[in-house]
């Protein structure tokens, strides 16, 4: 099993925008050093917490101060802007890390950078199955183009500016072909669109923040879009992320991680908490769907959701939770706010030196 990680952290008011994109920074560059496989950061335009505006632009901060980890959008939010900047882009980062690059795809959930840039109204599923399409026809298509899929708004053409002799109306190709890995996360139980994943050769990523009964939801799905093109799913690509703290002692996990009000992991499912009671998705932290949203409680996602411990006990948490949800690839480790320091770098080390391989030791028996 690979060792990913995630970083979109929430972190508290008071300290300064520098002061927490140069800790964002320090945690890739530690998980690099560490072995990790890959890292993928979310953006948000509009979000005082999570205050990454552009996956990507961070993401390039980091190519010359890494060496191996792969460096993904985790996610770029298509519904902000037109497929071809994302094609383009995503080409030139993908040439600048030496083919490290992995391209994570959404929607953009967050309603308030959806009425900042005017699209509030707008179906952005729709622009998202849009985009993707356009992305990658681009990738695979040549210029000048002329795509126009049918019922895309989005159609692209250099027919009538083009100029091979002076090298413009051309856009440029990522270095990886036929064209890089592209991840999709999904936050919903049974999700439809991993069926989607499976049938365009996409690969899906589970959110943190999802039950365990809820995120084995969505391998059936992605196995079934595999099956409709003809192919085998393979558990290799999926990726779960989870919330996971280790520490040297079972003491200091459970204050750190569950009951100290300095916590960022109870900041940060006291901020999700509420988010989905004013979106109306509690539903995503219950057991049973009929569950009234007054029994959901912050102790009670807590006690489900953060996995924390010594290294011997944060591997056998997460063998159980394999376990229930079936095979998958990848382990993404969701960074959190270094509230300390000392003890966020531990353990990430503990994580990656003592965790993962009592996991792949038993995965090999």
């Amino acid at each position: 099993m690979r060792l990913g990680y995630f970083a979109m952290p929430l972190h508290p008011l008071g300290r300064t925008w520098r002061e927490t994109l140069k800790e964002d920074r320090d945690a890739v560059i530690l998980a690099d050093q560490l072995g990790f496989y890959d890292a993928f950061i979310g953006e948000h335009l509009t979000d005082r917490h999570e205050n990454i505006t552009n996956s990507l632009v961070f993401l390039a901060t980091l190519i010359s101060d890494t060496t191996q980890i792969k460096l993904g959008t985790g996610t770029t939010n298509l519904s902000h802007q037109h497929p071809v900047l994302v094609a383009a882009n995503s080409a030139m980062f993908d040439h600048l890390s030496g083919g490290r690059f992995i391209l994570g795809v959404s929607p953009g959930a967050l309603s308030s950078d959806a009425e900042v840039l005017g699209i509030l109204g707008e179906d952005r599923g729709k622009l998202f199955a849009d985009a993707v399409e356009v992305i990658t026809a681009v990738w695979a298509a040549e210029p000048p183009y002329d795509i126009q899929l049918p019922g895309n708004r989005f159609a692209v053409s250099t027919a009538k500016t083009i100029d091979l002799n002076l090298g413009v109306g051309v856009l440029p190709k990522p270095l990886q072909q036929p064209r890089p890995e592209i991840v999709g996360t999904v936050v919903a139980p049974f999700s439809k669109g991993v069926i989607a994943m499976g049938e365009k050769d996409f690969h899906p990523f589970s959110a943190n923040f999802l039950l365990p009964q809820w995120v084995k939801t969505h391998w059936p799905n992605y196995a079934q879009g595999k099956a409709n093109v003809g192919q085998v799913a393979d558990p290799a690509d999926w990726r779960v992320a989870r919330t996971i703290f280790v520490a040297d002692t079972t003491e200091e996990a459970e204050e750190y991680a569950m009951r100290s009000e300095n916590s960022p992991y109870r900041f940060y499912y006291s901020q999700m908490f509420t988010k989905m009671r004013k979106l109306g998705r509690l539903e995503l932290f219950k057991s049973d769907r009929e569950m009234p949203d007054e029994d959901v409680t912050l102790e009670g996602v807590m006690d489900s959701l953060v996995i924390a411990g010594t290294a011997a006990e944060v591997a056998e948490k997460i063998l159980a939770f394999r376990e229930e949800t079936g095979d998958f690839g990848e382990i993404v480790y969701a960074g959190m706010d270094w509230v300390d320091e000392r003890l966020a770098r531990r353990s990430m080390e503990l994580m990656a030196k003592e965790v993962m391989p009592i996991i792949n030791a038993e995965l090999a028996q």
